[in-house]
């Protein structure tokens, strides 16, 4: 199963390596995907979502009692 963002639907991407004589050799972009802890309706659950998603704050984390 490819992980993909919860929040944003990011997954691994392809598309082809280019050589300097022109050759194309395929390959695949995977997305920067961490597995966290987030607030989901409510309830903390464990997620997979991207780095992106995290800096920009679209993922609500769950408050540390330390």
């Amino acid at each position: 199963m490819a992980k993909t963002c919860v929040a944003c639907g990011k997954s691994k991407s392809f598309g082809h390596k280019v050589t300097f004589s022109n050759k194309k050799i395929n390959r695949s972009w995977a997305p920067n995907i961490r597995r966290v802890r987030a607030v989901v309706d409510g309830t903390v659950k464990r997620v997979n979502v991207c780095s992106r998603c995290l800096r920009s704050g679209k993922i609500e984390r769950p408050i540390h009692n330390a």
